[in-house]
């Protein structure tokens, strides 16, 4: 079907297409110098939502996924703050080192897979946004989040791989996004992270922010763990130096925390067992949607590459359970949604699902800590 578009729609257009040249590294420094995204008109969301349905007209529709209701009868006096974690797959290393033997090069086209990206952003309506593998930050996801309400923080990783590919779009890292009309930042740190008191190639962003509705404060975590196997005792010595900042950030658990994170660890590496048994008082909030309450879901990426298929839980969110409640999680893809082929996918942007959780503050946290 033909979409005509008002003056205001075809306005949000060219700002979208603006972002589909992919921009040189050279050119970076021109992006940091240009005119402050935040000065631009704000974009109303179903605008964009409407223009990366424009440009993904030819691909199968969005998945559906449902929200799973997971409150205990716990009223809450204020509303959720909902939290997106997800690895959204650098479309350097897609395009040019992941090897997705059954994803043919067409579904990772940036100017639509970008647009896949951003609908399920949009679809979710997080108020924070945790992203992994970031590597069009300057020239998409800031420029256009901005515009969307969000106050937006990035952090490279030192030696990004996807400076090896050519034609890259400079180095991914971790990025972090929060609605500015529903927090304010008390407190960022940019974390690099060390194992065995040697710095590393991996980061975090820890942002301590204030609640405008309750004037409660809490911190928010994104981080990308060392990948592969081989590399568990590395993982889990970066874990504990996050554990570490973190307790301090958090005044030793009396802040309440959410850490986000693609942790390239199963449940049964150390790294999880020091997350879960941290003094910090975390749990794992995906657990909650087991029938116990104990178990991680079967799988958060599928991909097939040329050594086999590989279906791994790698991606968490934690949370301090003595001050906050998960009201609902976003269930997974099924295995029948995701296909044969696995991810990614024309349907699907990236090799990692996204989790997106709702989050109520406890009335006395002291109580249970």
């Amino acid at each position: 079907p033909v979409c005509s578009m008002g003056n205001s729609t075809s306005r949000l257009y060219s700002a979208l297409a603006k972002t589909l040249s992919s921009s040189a590294v050279s050119q970076h420094q021109d992006c940091l110098e240009q005119q402050d995204s935040a000065q631009l008109d704000p974009i109303d969301p179903k605008d964009l939502l409407e223009e990366c349905q424009i440009v993904l007209q030819k691909r199968p529709p969005r998945f559906q996924r449902d929200f799973v209701d997971l409150k205990k009868n716990a009223a809450s006096n204020h509303r959720p703050i909902r939290v997106m974690q997800w690895n959204i797959l650098a479309q350097a290393l897609g395009e040019g080192k992941d090897n997705f033997v059954q994803c043919p090069m067409e579904a990772l086209k940036w100017e639509e897979r970008k647009c896949l990206i951003l609908e399920e952003i949009l679809a979710y309506k997080p108020d924070i946004l945790c992203l992994q593998e970031v590597d069009h930050y300057f020239d998409t996801f800031e420029p256009l989040l901005s515009r969307l309400g969000y106050q937006c923080t990035f952090f490279p990783k030192p030696w990004s791989p996807c400076l090896d590919v050519e034609q890259n779009n400079g180095p991914d890292g971790c990025a972090l996004f929060f609605l500015k009309d529903r927090f304010e930042l008390v407190n960022s740190a940019n974390i690099r992270l060390t194992a065995m008191k040697l710095k590393t190639n991996q980061v975090a962003i820890a942002q301590t922010l204030k609640c405008n509705e309750t004037g409660r404060l809490f911190c928010i975590a994104v981080t990308h763990l060392k990948a592969r196997t081989g590399w568990e005792r590395f993982r889990s010595a970066q874990g504990c130096d996050l554990l570490q900042n973190l307790k301090s950030i958090t005044q030793g658990a009396k802040i309440p925390l959410i850490i986000c994170g693609d942790f390239n660890a199963e449940p049964t590496e150390e790294v999880y067992r020091e997350f879960s048994n941290s003094s910090l008082n975390l749990n794992s909030a995906y657990k909650l949607l087991s029938p116990d309450g104990q178990s991680e879901p079967p799988y958060t990426t599928w991909k097939i590459r040329p050594s086999g298929e590989c279906r791994h839980t790698l991606d968490y969110i934690w949370y301090s359970q003595h001050a906050l409640n998960v009201n609902s999680a976003l269930g997974l893809l099924t295995e029948e949604q995701i296909g044969p082929n696995r991810l990614p996918s024309f349907n699907y942007p990236s090799d990692h699902l996204s989790l997106v959780c709702d989050f109520s503050f406890n009335q006395d946290p002291d109580r249970l800590l």
